[in-house]
């Protein structure tokens, strides 16, 4: 299995590992961990925190940035680190955190929090120049939930931190609709990223419905009377404030003629189902929205462990105007290239992979997988057929029983 590094987030430990000799800006949704993590894993003897979700201290830093200079010059040589959380709320802190790193190199180092970049970049801030790593944290893994990861709850509900903390199944649906709400007022509505609340909110739930499908702003501009490119920013929004991300079609030289627009994936499923108000539909195996949900679930740990592990490889996806598809196309840093093939059923003699099979030949893919629940491996003709978590330890080359580096 996997080797973890244990950092305690309540009962869970976390993949994420910070550098603690340079400054870096940590991301992430709205609950993710990030406070929780930071306090947990820098010592609070050596560790001076700012949290501008204080409404005193975020008013008296936005009027007064360079005040910040004065705390930090007033600190005493015990402390090391400087933590501020949710940087995106004054922006502006960011020069005067660039002027200081320039005039004291190795006083401190800064750890900025936030859950959205687009606010600094916006304000003309340059994250540092450089001076600072970029890191993101995500809903928890699967690895990280351990013994109280649950497959049928986690496509339920997801896999935000707080959700583990409430064992009742109607508080995790009050807790997943409050956060759309909170969304909706805290990321979005008082960061002033929009002009109209009521066209973002219908967005949100189209967006949801239409989770894991290639986006039509088109079809979805015509619903919420607006244009397509301000759908095409509500999605920019989402992706900037981390809540989704995009999968990029696969561009090739194969003649088959080839869909080339990005298929959205929010966060987390748990998020997606309180957007598009299905939290108390259950989802049951062998149906449609099953399936569409393993999918989505699959395809976000993925994408987390990539950036956990720093493994640098780049997600696709592969649709033909025939309606041929592959699920989800790797390609690493040296151009090789997985193909999956994703099914929710529990005995994969009954997955139909033919397209998989095809469109790989064609694309000179050597590594052709099938994941599923089946917990058994085997291979069919170029198809390894293999359970998801053997699936997703064999291509970041975790799996010690499987000898065979991709």
């Amino acid at each position: 299995m996997f080797v973890i590094y244990r950092i305690l987030y309540n009962m869970f430990d976390r993949l994420l590992m910070l550098s603690k000799n340079y400054s870096s800006f940590l991301f992430g949704a709205r609950s993710t961990g990030k406070t929780t993590y930071l306090q947990k894993y820098f010592s609070p003897e050596t560790t001076y925190i700012i949290d501008l979700l204080d409404i005193e201290t975020e008013d008296r830093l936005s009027r007064q940035p360079s005040l910040l200079k004065n705390i930090l010059d007033q600190l005493d040589s015990r402390y090391t680190h400087v933590i501020i959380d949710e940087i995106q709320k004054v922006p502006r802190l960011l020069d005067v955190i660039h002027q200081y790193i320039q005039k004291n190199e190795n006083r401190f180092f800064f750890i900025l929090t936030g859950s959205s970049a687009k606010k600094l970049k916006a304000g003309g801030s340059d994250l540092l120049a450089g001076r600072a790593f970029l890191y993101n944290m995500f809903p928890l893994t699967y690895l990280e939930l351990g013994e109280s990861f649950d497959i049928s709850t986690y496509l339920h509900y997801g896999g935000l931190p707080g959700i583990y903390n409430l064992p009742d199944n109607s508080d995790k649906e009050r807790y997943l609709k409050s956060y759309g709400l909170m969304y909706l007022k805290e990321e979005v509505w008082n960061e002033h990223l929009i002009r109209k609340l009521n066209p973002f909110r219908s967005f949100l739930e189209l967006a949801a419905l239409a989770n894991g499908e290639i986006i039509n702003y088109k079809k979805i501009s015509s619903q919420i009377k607006v244009d397509a490119k301000t759908v095409q920013s509500y999605y920019e929004i989402l992706a900037d404030t981390l809540l989704g991300f995009t999968l990029n079609a696969y561009n090739t030289s194969i003649r088959k003629q080839l869909i080339s627009s990005p298929k959205f994936f929010f966060i987390d499923t748990g998020i997606k189902r309180a957007l598009d108000n299905t939290l108390k539909v259950p989802l049951i195996p062998g149906t449609f929205a099953y399936g569409k949900a393993f999918e989505h679930f699959v395809i976000t740990q993925i994408f987390y462990l990539n950036h956990y592990f720093e493994s640098d490889y780049k997600l696709y996806y592969l649709k033909t105007k025939d309606g041929a598809e592959i699920d989800l196309i790797i390609k690493k840093p040296d151009s090789s290239l997985i193909c999956i093939e994703i099914k929710s059923t529990d005995d994969s003699t009954t997955a139909n992979t033919r397209n998989l099979m095809n469109l790989a030949k064609d694309l000179n893919c050597q590594d052709q997988f099938c994941f599923s629940q089946d917990p058994i491996t085997r291979k069919n003709g170029t198809i390894i057929y293999m359970h998801w978590k053997d699936g997703i330890e064999l291509i970041f080359n975790k799996h010690p029983e499987m000898p065979r580096k991709l």
